[in-house]
């Protein structure tokens, strides 16, 4: 299976990844909710993701094989509000279950590439909706920086 990687911008992306969008979301939200952590129901807010788009501060990377996307990311990026860095956090990165064969992995490496490219410093990233992901970061070089921890009211 042949995939392609294409860096758009949010809005128009959207209708193509919005099903994507609500797959990943109910993902998350089954594996959060299993560990007793209420999730509010799919909404996203679209004008905001509009706006980083426009503005050039939010990416949108789509995975796509035969013409179909597969998978995506969104990623922000921002200057370091304690030494101006240019960082970035990953939002979300997402495969459907039928892809999840490495390619997710070929996915990160265009994302750090063109970030790379891009001068920025560090990469944020969370293992949310799958936490062994952790594992196959670890492996392509991320470092354990932190532990994000979630309260609920």
């Amino acid at each position: 299976m042949s995939y392609t990687f294409h860096l758009g911008r949010f809005k128009e992306t959207y209708e193509e990844l919005e099903p994507l969008y609500r797959q990943h979301y109910k993902e998350m939200t089954d594996r959060l909710e299993a560990d007793g952590i209420p999730c509010s129901p799919y909404a996203p807010r679209l004008d905001e993701y509009i706006k980083a788009g426009d503005g050039g501060w939010l990416l949108t990377f789509v995975l796509r094989s035969e013409g179909k996307a597969v998978g995506y990311s969104n990623v922000y990026i921002t200057n370091d509000m304690h030494n101006g860095d240019l960082i970035a956090q990953e939002d979300t990165i997402f495969v459907l279950k039928d892809h999840r064969n490495g390619v997710g992995k070929k996915l990160v490496k265009v994302i750090l590439e063109e970030l790379r490219e891009r001068g920025v410093k560090r990469v944020s990233v969370s293992a949310l909706t799958d936490l062994r992901v952790a594992k196959l970061w670890k492996r392509m070089g991320f470092k354990e920086a932190a532990i994000q921890m979630l309260y609920t009211f």
